[in-house]
């Protein structure tokens, strides 16, 4: 009896191991499970379909759009580069050319959309610009570069432009015009002025005047 007994025993005991290890092999596949379930999602996603990110672009946005209707020539680069910047903040892309966007490695996902987008920023800002300046940056890898270069060639022409305003300025005068349309043409020079250089601290007259020929209309 003991024997039979003994041996009824060892094959529960077998069968109990074999569970036992059948279990255990079951929990680090839980386990993986569940870590993958709680893992949050990482900042180096792509954002590229979400309508709200500046990697998306929307489909009536072609790399031969003209989203100027001036194109820079040289001596216009404060309206040209105002109204383009209009134009990449409407389109939420100003990020790639203020560098508020850094470049992501390449081995990122959101290196491919990014790297769309630069291109296309760089396709519209070479089809706002005159042939012979487009053909002067037109080797240029990064859109802020680009941007940057235009800047720190054509800004210096802004010193010239204020002082033809200020002169512009002095030499307004009322004459025939009526006052709706003598104040509308100052206010006009006035606020072209104001656009390219800050005049909070300015104590000088024609700042004092300025302030109160607003104030008088």
């Amino acid at each position: 009896m003991f024997p039979s007994l003994i041996i009824q025993i060892s094959i529960m005991v077998s069968k109990l191991h074999q569970e036992l290890c059948w279990y255990a092999s079951l929990l680090p596949m839980a386990d993986n499970q569940f870590s993958d379930q709680n893992t949050s999602p990482t900042d180096d996603q792509d954002t590229s379909q979400n309508p709200s990110s500046p990697y998306y672009i929307h489909p009536n946005e072609s790399p031969s759009s003209i989203i100027v209707t001036s194109p820079l020539a040289g001596n216009n680069y404060h309206s040209w580069s105002r109204s383009f910047k209009m134009a990449l903040n409407s389109k939420n892309k100003i990020g790639f050319i203020t560098s508020s966007i850094p470049v992501p490695t390449t081995k990122r996902a959101l290196y491919p959309p990014w790297e769309r987008c630069n291109n296309l920023i760089i396709l519209w800002l070479l089809n706002s610009l005159s042939q012979s300046i487009a053909q002067s940056v037109i080797y240029f890898d990064h859109a802020t570069d680009i941007w940057n270069d235009l800047q720190e060639r054509f800004s210096q022409g802004d010193l010239l432009r204020i002082a033809e305003l200020q002169e512009e300025i002095y030499a307004l005068k009322q004459s025939s015009q009526n006052v709706t349309d003598y104040f509308t043409n100052l206010k006009t020079v006035w606020e072209e002025l104001d656009n390219y250089c800050s005049l909070s601290s300015c104590t000088c007259f024609t700042q004092t005047y300025h302030q109160h020929s607003s104030l008088d209309f």
